[in-house]
């Protein structure tokens, strides 16, 4: 491990925070974040739901009152997207925060709407899933991005047999791209593409293996598959955890509560697949280190993103993130944003 960031769903309540204060309290904890020198605040990209939706506002705001640290996703549901509005708007986030940007994308994870997609007017699957749908529009995305023209010029502007590509540009926005796999063969896949991994918050894997096994399997798998490929370039590997420094009687007494969560691996189905979901980890910080350690996935990783209860608000997430950052995170070969951009680990 490298870097860590903070992942926040972006929740809201209208008994607790709403929309507005989410929205603004999520730039006030980037901000601390920032100053702390985290690497990272990526947020979760749901639709239909009192969660945090459409991204780019939010980080663009981000972007625009810090100086460090990355902004990205985790992830937008191309499911739901225009694949080429989609790049202007991607490659506009990555000029304006000076390359910043760490978009994780995928075909998307279940969502409150029966075959959402339909409403915002992507029609055409034949999967009840949608599955399809997401990997043509990522597979247009990229090719938007990496400069490709995609449609014809008008003649009497341009003369016969004339194509345009989207703009703006970003030279470098294609190596700030993630795909969010949930399992071995789409991490290799993704490999393939030449993007990111940004291994998923489950996998549709259930062998009895440790979830940071079976991660460090499907990271693994991705850097072979990554280097059969000939891409000229390092990529970089993410996971998420659950993470809960206890440092304090409020840690304490919010464990006793039940902010720990689950403290094993669960077992559980998703989509009509049997998944392994990982574990909370929670404990003293020296606890903690001995525990990330062993977890091959965290360790295999240039970059962790910590899943925070937004809900909790500003000053303790930013205690959160503060302890992880004294009292972890140096154990575990943490760089702070200040060392300037993270890298991947070598692929021999």
């Amino acid at each position: 491990m490298k870097a860590f960031g903070f992942l926040s769903f972006g929740h809201y309540a209208p008994r607790g925070y709403d929309a507005r204060e989410m929205l603004h309290q999520a730039v006030e904890i980037a901000q601390g974040a920032d100053e702390l020198g985290v690497n990272g605040a990526y947020f979760r990209v749901h639709h239909f739901a009192r969660q945090a939706a459409s991204p780019m506002p939010l980080l663009s705001a981000i972007s625009a009152t810090t100086r460090h640290i990355e902004v990205g996703t985790g992830v937008i549901d191309m499911r739901y997207e225009n694949p080429y509005y989609l790049a202007e708007e991607a490659a506009a986030l990555d000029l304006l925060s000076d390359g910043r940007v760490a978009l994780g994308v995928s075909r998307g994870s279940p969502e409150p709407a029966l075959r959402g997609w339909e409403a915002f007017g992507y029609t055409g699957s034949d999967d009840p899933r949608g599955a399809d749908l997401g990997r043509a529009k990522f597979e247009q995305f990229m090719a938007a991005i990496r400069g490709e023209t995609v449609v014809d010029a008008d003649p009497r502007q341009f003369g016969p047999g004339q194509r345009l590509a989207i703009e703006p540009r970003s030279d470098d926005l294609p190596r700030h791209i993630w795909w969010g796999a949930g399992t071995r063969a789409t991490a290799e896949w993704a490999a393939e593409l030449g993007v990111n991994l940004m291994s998923s918050t489950l996998l549709t894997e259930a062998t009895g293996q440790a979830f940071g096994d079976l991660q460090a399997e499907q990271i693994d798998a991705y850097r072979a598959a990554w280097k059969a490929a000939g891409h000229d370039w390092t990529p970089r590997v993410s996971v998420s955890r659950s993470i809960v420094p206890v440092t304090t009687d409020e840690d304490r007494e919010l464990i006793g509560m039940g902010l720990g969560g689950g403290s094993s691996d669960q077992i559980g189905v998703i989509d009509g697949m049997r998944s392994t979901f990982g574990k909370t980890y929670t404990g003293e910080p020296h606890e903690l280190v001995e525990q990330l350690r062993h977890d091959a996935a965290v360790m295999a990783a240039d970059t962790l993103m910590i899943t925070i209860p937004a809900q909790l608000g500003v000053a303790y997430n930013l205690h959160l993130l503060e302890s992880f950052a004294e009292f972890v995170a140096p154990e575990l070969g943490w760089l702070p944003n200040t060392e300037g951009a993270v890298g991947g680990y070598p692929i021999d």
